[in-house]
């Protein structure tokens, strides 16, 4: 392949203790929803990565014993040997690549809730749960300690056995026992491991040397590490504990592995993280203190900053998570000069959402993520053509984008329309908002492509009626019309339309994003989507200066975000910009300068001043020209032209920008395809074996 001056230096290979990675692109370990219950699909998705071009390609967290039970989350599991041949999928797929496997062994100590298990929680002192859930952890005795270590040494066995050739020791995120025994915060005992910070290490070396003892003849171990907590003087920080731990066990490990803590701090959104290399300036220093190499994350996707972060002897490794889910073949484009190709994280954590909720992996960029075993989907290959058909996209947002590629990259002659002047729909207006700019790499992606085939026609400022498609006589339709924000206030909670709302200047998300403009005076955020919208609506609203207050019957603002891990960013963000929140309220009146809001509980109401309201409800699919189309058709006034409709996106169903994106690119796979072999795809599901258990 052809390589890039200035990027061959990614393309080194380089020892990890007794294994080598054949360059310096490392997945590291992230979550993904599939885990022990789905082993089939997660050993699909982390093949797909390694045949992109990774050189290591890394589990989830792996628990280690039933004392350790994430239930009902889907993470891996190496409890006993059973665990085995389904771990096995994922080291043969991953081989069969040329690349390596690592599993990130784990036991979550208190943020482990053992609901399955029923196990009793272990901590290094007594403590609650990180659950809100009535019991607590235990404190573990000494023999809890020799039997934790044992049972990591029996899975560090169990997984050489799986043919895996890195193991991890995982102290990071706040979420593992051996991270609770480095800090004060949770370790409070007085014997040799509590106390002073050797003490509280011991466990790590203990773990560390015992792994290498077990299997380092022929595996690597690798030891995955939080430097700091980001809570300043309350936690561990970068600059002293977390120096400190690196250089006690500096030599131990054959990679480092460092991030940031907690996982809302090393996974965060482009909406409170906007640059690439955020971690850096908190990892920079372990390579001045280790011989070992090290790998660092940072929604790395610039191969500029990569390959300088290697030369600058920053780290050795360039670890992805999110980038390598937005594009799993991310390093094969760079070593084969294809770098406008690559479709670049958002940092949107639509991904990190799946696995808070429980579901295999979604991405906005990347819609095949998750679905490569259930429907066969590959990011980079797509089934051609199968008539010369020509196909009309009118809409030019996500899911019209999405569609018309996919089309293209088919073979089909593919027209897309788009009414308004400029394309994304509303991927373009919700990036114009305060900390989503970075959205509009979905745009801009799906669009540099699409300028670059020679089978695609696109049109804007073209908002096309029935009679422009009769005339046009272009047999297949796809219709991503969008959807339009109500006006009315019916939401989640109230099918009601709040009153009165003619006596007030009332807007609209689309309003605030196309710069409408605003009375003086005081604006009130009325949030009964309690998504994600109406938080950043609010936000941008106060950035901008305005006198600014969000009501919504929700407990929190925008809980939602709670599965994006940005809740508590949002509701910080706002009280510090002095937003005023009232929570638990819904609207039920509105007057010409003020609307009264009512409790969710006692319906106790209280007036606040308004001269405009922004409703953040509910969504309408624009249908308009799909019923005027239907209409034609079945009065048989097309002129005889066999049309063929399809509507997509949010016309379909309003939803995420990730649920648009899938839409369109669904609707394309689809396209004159088996409708049973799309159905079958759709309920294709691993099933649990039947066969007598122990």
């Amino acid at each position: 392949m052809l390589k890039k001056t200035g990027y061959d230096i990614l393309f080194e290979p380089l020892a990890i203790g007794p294994v080598t990675a054949k360059n310096r692109f490392y997945q590291v370990p992230h979550c993904c929803g599939m885990g022990h219950l789905r082993p089939r699909a997660h050993a699909a998705m982390r093949a797909t990565k390694a045949e992109g071009g990774w050189a290591v390609v890394s589990t989830e967290e792996a628990e280690i014993h039933p004392s350790s039970d994430l239930s009902p989350y889907a993470e891996q599991r190496i409890w006993d040997e059973r665990d085995v041949p389904a771990l096995r999928l994922m080291t043969d797929a991953v081989h069969k690549h040329g690349a390596l496997a690592a599993i990130e062994l784990v036991h979550n100590g208190h943020h482990a809730p053992n609901l399955y298990s029923r196990a009793p929680a272990l901590a290094p002192s007594d403590t609650s749960l990180e659950l809100v859930y009535p019991k607590q952890a235990r404190a573990m005795s000494k023999t809890d300690i020799r039997e934790f270590r044992r049972w990591h040494r029996l899975a560090a066995r169990r997984a050489k056995q799986a043919g895996f050739d890195i193991v991890y020791v995982y102290a990071g995120h706040s979420m593992t026992l051996t991270q609770h025994f480095l800090l004060p915060e949770f370790n409070t005992r007085s014997d040799e491991y509590g106390g002073s910070l050797e003490n509280r290490a011991r466990l790590i070396r203990e773990l560390l040397e015992e792994t290498k003892e077990e299997i380092g003849d022929t595996c690597a171990v690798a030891l995955r590490f939080a430097v700091d907590e980001l809570k300043g003087a309350d936690g561990m920080q970068a600059a002293e504990e977390g120096r400190a731990v690196v250089e006690l066990l500096a030599e131990l490990p054959d990679l480092w592995d460092v991030n940031v803590s907690d996982w809302a701090n090393d996974s965060q959104t482009t909406r409170f993280a906007l640059e690439d290399g955020y971690q850096i300036p908190y990892i920079d220093f372990v390579k001045q203190v280790t011989s070992k190499p090290v790998v660092a994350v940072s929604r790395l996707s610039s191969p500029d900053m990569m390959a300088s972060l290697i030369k600058r002897k920053v780290v050795d490794f360039i670890g992805a998570a999110r980038p390598s889910i937005a594009d799993p073949f991310l390093p094969s484009k760079i070593e084969s000069n294809r770098t406008d190709e690559i479709r670049e994280c958002i940092g949107c954590n639509i991904c990190v959402s799946s696995d808070t909720l429980g579901v295999p992996i979604r991405c906005t960029q990347n819609p095949t993520m998750g679905d490569e075993w259930r429907r066969g989907w590959h990011p980079e290959r797509i089934e051609p053509k199968v008539s010369e058909a020509a196909a009309l996209v009118v809409g030019g947002g996500p899911s019209g984008l999405e569609c018309a590629l996919q089309l293209a990259r088919r073979g089909y002659q593919v027209t897309l329309a788009e009414a308004s002047d400029r394309l994304g729909g509303r991927v373009a207006e919700e990036a114009s908002l305060k900390g989503l700019s970075a959205w509009l790499r979905v745009r801009d992606n799906r669009l540099y492509e699409l300028q670059q085939k020679a089978n695609v026609d696109i049109f804007t400022g073209s908002e096309l009626s029935a009679a422009h498609i009769r005339e046009l006589e272009i047999e297949n339709v796809f219709l991503a019309t969008g959807a339009r924000w109500r006006v009315d206030g019916v939401g989640r909670s109230s099918r009601k339309a709040i009153a009165g709302l003619g006596s007030m200047q009332v807007f609209t998300p689309h309003d605030i994003m196309t710069g409408a403009a605003l009375p003086e005076g005081p604006l009130v955020v009325y949030d009964d989507d309690q998504c994600y919208l109406g938080g950043v609506v609010a936000d941008h609203l106060s950035a901008a200066g305005y006198d600014t207050s969000i009501v919504t019957p929700a407990a929190v603002v925008s809980p939602w975000t709670s599965y994006t891990l940005e809740q508590e960013r949002v509701q910080r963000t706002l009280l510090q910009q002095g937003v005023k929140i009232h929570a638990n309220r819904t609207l039920s009146h509105a007057r010409e300068n003020s609307i009264e809001a009512n409790c969710v509980f006692t319906g106790e109401a209280i007036e606040l001043p308004c001269a405009g309201l922004i409703l953040v409800t509910e969504r309408l699919p624009q249908m308009k020209l799909y019923r005027h189309l239907m209409k034609l058709q079945e009065s048989g006034d097309l002129g005889g032209m066999p049309l063929r409709l399809e509507v997509i996106g949010d016309a379909l169903a309003p939803g995420l920008i990730a649920d648009a994106v899938y839409s369109g690119h669904l609707a394309a796979r689809s396209f004159e395809a088996d409708p049973d072999k799309v159905d079958s795809a759709l309920y294709r599901r691993e099933m649990p074996s039947l066969s007598d258990q122990r």
